[in-house]
């Protein structure tokens, strides 16, 4: 019994250990989506307001359906799919989620006779297609959790000049990123958005009682687009990115509190069986002690 007591404490400093560990991951977790949340908020009204100066300046416009960035081919061969996953692991089905949504869309293209290439952030991503010994377009590693701008122009630049290189050559007819969106510490979802070529959309919008910006477009307003699309990819590219770190970081906090509390739980079993462990050893002593002594008085 005493071998088997020593088993059991040797276990539960070994879990503790663990639980530590756990514990100032998941706060240093909780840390870093309050950062990353206030990196996602400060980026947002860049985002909107350059939304507005392309609309107005697609609306002033002779014809945006011929810009590049905005025109659709007509026989559609390749696309680029790029896949933002986790440099690093314990953080649940985060980065899983986001391959399986990619290999969804993959699919979904080659339905259509769409060629995808997978552009791959992350080394979870990396190592997926690398095991599987799949072709990618670039990969792009170091950098999930605390993502810059200089990344996501890095990689906006690579799309771009694919983009802007024919199909024939090996290059791209249209550009998918694959993310994982923020919505709450609790939720996050894996989500698809094209965002190459732009759709260009048609509506009446009904007059409101703030008033819209008056913009004045110099040299004019097609010099201006090809200006400002180039950055709002990149900039689309970023946002993605700092909400898929956010993603990440709710995810690891989750998934280390629930080995945290696994390890809580753990403890109490083997403190118990430890408890059961002792009392066994104890009564089996009193049962030699009583023994012997009925021995010795007979």
């Amino acid at each position: 019994m005493g071998a088997q007591l020593r088993v059991y404490r040797r276990r539960i400093r070994s879990v503790q250990a663990t639980k530590k560990i756990t514990k100032a991951m998941e706060l240093i977790a909780s840390s870093r989506i309050v950062k990353a949340q206030q990196r996602l908020d400060a980026s947002l009204p860049y985002l909107n307001h350059m939304l507005e100066a392309i609309s107005a300046a697609a609306t002033g416009a002779s014809d945006v359906s011929k810009h590049p960035l905005m025109a659709n081919a007509e026989n559609r061969t390749r696309a680029a799919v790029l896949v933002v996953t986790a440099d690093r692991g314990l953080a649940g089905a985060y980065s899983s989620n986001a391959i399986k949504e990619a290999e969804g869309l993959i699919r979904n293209l080659a339905d259509k006779g769409i060629t995808a290439i997978p552009y791959v952030v992350g080394r979870k991503g990396v190592a997926y297609y690398k095991f599987r010994e799949r072709a990618m377009g670039g990969t792009y590693t170091g950098f999930t959790d605390q993502p810059t701008y200089a990344k996501a122009k890095e990689i906006g630049s690579d799309l771009l000049d694919a983009f802007f290189t024919s199909a024939a050559e090996g290059g791209v007819d249209e550009i998918h990123i694959v993310y994982t969106h923020f919505v709450s510490m609790v939720t996050q979802e894996a989500r698809v958005r094209r965002i190459l070529p732009l759709e260009v959309v048609d509506e009446i919008v009904e007059k409101s009682e703030n008033p819209s910006p008056l913009y004045e477009f110099e040299p004019g307003p097609e010099a201006v687009l090809d200006g400002l699309l180039p950055r709002f990819v990149q900039h689309s590219i970023y946002s993605a990115l700092l909400m898929s770190a956010a993603s990440e970081h709710a995810a690891r906090r989750r998934a280390m509190k629930s080995a945290t509390d696994n390890a809580e739980e753990l403890i109490k079993t083997l403190s118990r069986q430890a408890n059961q462990a002792r009392q066994a050893e104890i009564t089996q002593e009193i049962s030699e002690i009583v023994g012997g002594a009925d021995a010795l008085s007979a």
